[in-house]
């Protein structure tokens, strides 16, 4: 699933692309060198809005060759990672704010054959991420709140973003961080340059005038790892 040779990974998010033309923007993207496709689901309880549910996936399985990256936004996990699943992620991260008992979400994550992931608010202290790491494959760092697309990239999270890559380089795991929010060509560097090798990007890229210039112009901008 990561990009090889150390470059850094980048994944749309579907959440900012023209519904009524998703298979069209899916196509632009994978054509433009995406290398994971990022789906935001929304429950409508542990953020205010509602998204996609696993229809959605299976109906991306097999149409496309990115890895599909399902984020799941929701107040009790263990609803939803079965029917995920079975619909086709590659891999699902849920959150540490979440509900359910995180470690028992992630064993069922990988009891399916899944990589799982974990995901943290901005407010949210890194260090309640150190008894998981020996069962994570993916921290996902939440630049913004989240609920909703477009938001600005909030400053106070590369300090985040450094402190959660200073855990998994103490803990020797292999896992990926990933950054969600306001990624952009401005934004990019900033991530990566504290520790990001995953970029989420949404409006930045679905929302632009050309899709696949945006997203070309965001993997210039950040340096390779």
């Amino acid at each position: 699933m990561p990009a090889a040779n150390g470059k850094i990974s980048v994944a749309p998010s579907i959440l900012s692309a023209d519904l009524w033309r998703l298979g069209e923007e899916v196509q632009k993207v994978q054509k433009a060198g995406a290398d994971w496709l990022h789906i935001d689901v929304m429950d409508g309880h542990f953020v205010p809005n509602l998204s996609f549910g696993p229809s959605v996936v299976s109906s991306l399985k097999g149409k496309t060759d990115l890895p599909l990256d399902v984020h799941l936004m929701v107040e009790e996990p263990m609803l939803f990672v079965e029917p995920f699943a079975n619909a086709g992620a590659d891999l699902l991260t849920v959150h540490i704010e979440a509900k359910d008992e995180i470690p028992a979400v992630l064993e069922v994550i990988k009891k399916l054959g899944i990589k799982a992931g974990v995901s943290i608010k901005p407010n949210t202290d890194p260090g309640v991420l150190e008894p998981l790491l020996d069962g994570l494959d993916l921290i996902l760092v939440m630049s913004v709140y989240p609920g909703f697309g477009g938001q600005i990239f909030l400053p106070e999270s590369e300090g985040q973003i450094k402190r959660v890559r200073d855990l998994i380089v103490r803990s020797g795991r292999n896992i990926w961080l990933e950054v969600d929010g306001g990624i952009n060509p401005q934004t990019a560097p900033l991530a990566v340059q504290a520790g990001a090798d995953a970029l989420v990007a949404g409006s930045a890229i679905f929302k632009a005038a050309d899709p696949v210039l945006a997203l070309k112009q965001i993997r210039q901008a950040a340096p390779d790892i």
